[in-house]
């Protein structure tokens, strides 16, 4: 029997949002970040999961791929794997995982079908080989990319800096299938202290954590102080970072940042005395980031004649950035890959490997990110009717799941909402969400308290009809994968309240019957009851998880959250009284189990 379709399997690797994208004969198949399948927020180390996800979804064998390609920024994935055999790094390559690494035909393989290539590279091929455009201009910014030895694409020599110089910002122009880098931006390396070097880093990305850190704790927690900087001061903090004729200056950090974040004596975080300050410093970071990012967009406009940007990187998930560009910049068009951070590199390896290694041509556009496997409708019964959620849980099948879930909505439930194929990328995009009603501004607080726990200075996204876009909200561009804040109208501000952050503005998401009639349908429903066609959409987790994937996943955060009502597909999911003496013994049950599941890991 011949073989009928060309498999392409694209993998970003070790390091943090491990994920894999497979292609079929050129368009996404499927794609699916490792955190989904494994629970653990950013997941690192191999790949197994992600490779089996992928298989099981289309089907097929690991003998029916046809080429791979890798990436990883610390090292090449090669010099990567060999390192793994003799060092002990359980960050990259934890002790239950090695048996998998060690028998898997794609770990320190020789084969010609497994290809590597550099970070900025991949990230490139994330942002335009799926893009509805012909040609353009592409813009890579993010933390830190692949060390200058190791970049596997030719750039412009007048971009000099030593081998052990990192990426990051690239920039481009496409036609077709064909990439030609135009311009890189290398951090140096930098002394500190043992493996602190991103930390002080001269780059807008690396600076951008830098900020995450110093307020937070964490440099992965850039989304939360692009959310902080409107409560900030203008120009209180001195510039973190400037731009004269596109060349790009960043300070060193230094001792006047005195006030980090620390765990003092189980004090609460937005409590903390140094609340101000941190204010002032994410408002001042945001600023420099929003107009360092204009002026390279107006560089590669003027630079390349190019009316259509495609953006990818980390940087590319700052939506207020992102709607300057889209608004100033003087593209006709802007387009950003749903996953733009590292879990897409996954999709930029795939497409790598069909356009350059295989010359293929692109005709493929990615209108949605509904890439993830489907789960049956049996699949979703056996999560319903497991014996432990029967006796707290009512599961009724809806003849009209839209209308009654709109009706729920305007009642001022929190609906966790599980349909179709999940997404990918960081954002939930109606798929896996949690749905409220934005009417009243005490609902920010409601999901707040009873589901998602996070800082009260973080604003809700609201979903909405596409055609009705522009009667809400300022500006025109399209958004469908919240990725672009927008100005919400005066007149619609008390509208909606519960979604329009301290500045007036949302992250918005337009929702199409083409791409999610589903979610559409339940929009047209709450327009028909409330005459408003919006809704909040927040990813369905709780703080410090991620977004579920299974209807098992769904069903336990439900039962463990005051989330009032769980659709899965077309059944309504309700709490029963019992619920209140059976949830709690549950949850200790659940915490315990977690506890003893991770000291055996350990052991």
């Amino acid at each position: 029997m011949s073989k009928q379709h060309t498999y392409v399997l694209g993998l970003n690797t070790y390091d943090h949002d491990v994920s894999a994208c497979l292609l079929r004969d050129g368009a996404v198949a499927c794609a699916i970040a490792k955190e989904r399948i494994t629970r653990e927020k950013h997941a690192s180390g191999f790949f197994k999961e992600v490779i089996d996800y992928c298989l099981g979804a289309e089907g097929i064998g690991i003998g029916d791929i046809d080429l791979v390609v890798r990436n990883c920024y610390i090292l090449p994935v090669p010099e990567m794997e060999e390192r793994l055999i003799y060092q002990d790094m359980p960050g990259f390559l934890p002790a239950e995982e090695r048996s998998d690494a060690h028998d898997h035909p794609y770990f320190r393989s020789r084969s010609d079908k497994v290809v590597s290539i550099s970070h900025h590279l991949a990230h490139a091929y994330s942002a335009f080989a799926a893009c509805p455009f012909d040609e353009g201009a592409i813009m890579i910014v993010d933390g830190v990319g692949s060390y200058r030895s190791d970049v596997s694409e030719p750039y412009p020599e007048s971009d000099t800096a030593t081998p052990l110089a990192r990426e990051s910002e690239s920039y481009y122009r496409f036609s077709g299938a064909t990439l030609e880098c135009l311009k890189k931006v290398w951090m140096e390396p930098d002394r500190g202290f043992f493996s602190d070097e991103f930390y002080n880093m001269p780059g807008l990305g690396a600076l951008y954590s830098r900020a995450s850190t110093y307020v937070f704790g964490d440099w992965n927690k850039c989304g939360e102080l692009m959310g902080l900087a409107p409560y900030g001061r203008r120009e209180q903090v001195k510039p973190l970072m400037e731009i004269a004729d596109n060349q790009l200056t960043v300070p060193r950090w230094s001792a006047e940042f005195n006030q980090p974040y620390v765990v003092d004596g189980g004090g609460r975080w937005d409590s903390s005395s140094s609340m101000r300050h941190w204010e002032d410093l994410a408002w001042r970071v945001q600023d420099d980031t929003e107009k360092v990012l204009l002026a390279r967009a107006n560089w590669l406009r003027e630079t390349t004649g190019a009316k259509n940007l495609c953006i990818a990187g980390g940087v590319a998930l700052n939506c207020v950035a992102n709607g300057r560009i889209a608004r100033e910049a003087g593209f006709e068009n802007v387009w950003i890959q749903p996953a733009a951070g590292d879990d897409g590199i996954a999709i930029g390896c795939a497409y790598y490997g069909w356009l350059e290694v295989l010359k293929q041509r692109r005709g493929f556009v990615m209108e949605h990110a509904y890439v993830g496997r489907s789960y049956s409708d049996t699949e979703v019964d056996a999560a319903t009717k497991r014996s432990i959620v029967k006796v707290q849980t009512a599961a009724v099948r809806s003849s009209n799941v839209y209308a009654e879930t709109a009706k729920l909505l305007a009642d001022q439930k929190v609906i966790g909402w599980f349909q179709g194929r999940s997404e990918f990328g960081p954002r939930a995009l109606g798929n896996r969400s949690l749905i409220a009603d934005p009417r009243k501004a005490d609902m920010k607080d409601i999901l707040n308290s009873r589901v998602k726990h996070r800082q009260p200075f973080r604003p809700f996204a609201p979903i909405v009809l596409a055609e009705r876009m522009t009667d809400i909200f300022e500006g025109d561009e399209d958004s469908p994968f919240m990725l672009i804040a927008k100005a919400v109208r005066p007149e619609w501000r008390d509208r909606i309240p519960a979604v329009v952050h301290v500045d007036g503005t949302a992250r918005v998401q337009t929702v199409r019957e083409s791409t999610n009639p589903a979610l559409y349908r339940l929009l047209k429903e709450f327009e028909e009851l409330t005459g408003v066609p919006v809704l909040i959409n927040t990813s369905f987790n709780v703080k410090g998880e991620p977004i579920v994937e299974t209807p098992r996943d769904a069903m336990r955060c439900f039962l463990t959250t005051g989330i009032d009502h769980l659709v899965l597909h077309d059944t309504v999911v309700s709490k029963k009284g019992l619920h209140r003496i059976v949830g709690p013994l549950v949850g200790v049950y659940t915490d315990v189990g977690a506890v003893v599941m991770s000291n055996l890991k350990r052991a």
